[in-house]
C-alpha cells in the first residue's frame, strides 16, 4: 500500500474514533476522492516532501502549518460543498487546503495575509492544474465583500471570536467551519449555520490546536 493510500486509511479510523463529537462517522466519498487527487507533496515545504502523507501539521515557514490531513478532511465533511457552491477560505497557507475545496467543484476565494506564503501558494496551485482558485494577500477577518455572499466559510487558523464580518458574508443556509480559542488556551473546532431567515447557530465540534488569527495568521 502506498503512503497516500495508508493515510486515507488513517483519516477514516479517525473519523470513526471521533465520531461521537463531529457527527460524522465517516468522510464522504467526494471527500475522500477529492484528498486522493490532491498530491499533498506538491503544497509542503521544501525538503518536507518524504513526510508529505504523515497524518500531521507540517511547517511551513512563517511560523505556520499545512494542517494535518485528518483535519483538512473533516473542516472540509462539515461544509458539505456542492459543485458550483462560492467558498470563502481565510487563511491560503500552503494552498492543500485551497486545491481539496477546488477539487469539490467549489468557486473558491482564498486570502492569505502572509504575502510569501500566498506566492508560493499561487505557485503551487498553479502548477497542480488549480489555476482558477481566486487569491487575495491580505488580513482574511474582513472577509472578501466584493465576491460575498459565500454558500461556505472556511478559517484556518483560530481567533478568540468569529470575525463578525464574515457572518454577514454567509449566506443564509450557508456553513462555516473555525477554530475558536484564546491564544494560550484551549481551542475547539466550531461549525456556524445560518438559515433561510438569517438565524445563526454554534456547534462545538471537538478540541484542535491551531496557529492564531491574527494580522500574521496563516494556514
Amino acid at each position: 500500500m502506498d503512503a497516500r493510500a495508508e493515510l486515507l486509511e488513517e483519516i477514516e479510523a479517525e473519523f470513526r474514533a471521533t465520531a461521537g463529537l463531529t457527527g460524522r462517522p465517516a468522510p464522504s466519498s467526494c471527500v475522500i476522492a477529492a484528498l486522493r487527487q490532491v498530491r499533498r507533496e506538491a503544497f509542503v515545504a521544501p525538503g518536507s516532501e518524504p513526510r508529505a502523507y504523515d497524518n500531521r501539521p507540517l511547517p511551513i515557514g512563517h511560523g505556520q502549518t499545512i494542517s494535518q490531513p485528518f483535519i483538512v478532511a473533516l473542516m472540509t465533511e462539515l461544509l458539505d460543498l456542492h459543485p458550483g457552491e462560492n467558498v470563502l477560505e481565510v487563511g491560503t497557507g500552503s494552498g492543500y487546503q485551497t486545491a481539496v475545496l477546488a477539487e469539490l467543484g467549489a468557486r473558491v476565494c482564498s486570502i492569505e495575509v502572509v504575502p510569501p506564503l500566498a506566492a508560493r501558494a499561487a505557485a503551487a496551485l498553479a502548477a497542480q492544474g488549480y489555476g482558477q482558485v481566486a487569491l487575495r494577500t491580505g488580513d482574511g477577518r474582513p472577509g472578501w465583500p466584493e465576491r460575498a455572499p459565500f454558500d461556505a466559510i472556511i478559517v484556518t487558523a483560530a481567533a478568540p471570536k468569529v470575525p463578525p464580518a464574515l457572518i454577514e458574508q454567509l449566506r443564509p443556509g450557508g456553513r462555516m467551519v473555525m477554530p475558536v480559542g484564546e491564544p494560550h488556551g484551549d481551542r475547539e473546532l466550531i461549525l456556524i449555520t445560518k438559515d433561510a431567515a438569517g438565524a445563526v447557530t454554534r456547534r462545538g465540534i471537538l478540541p484542535v490546536a491551531f496557529v492564531p488569527l491574527t494580522g500574521g495568521g496563516g494556514d
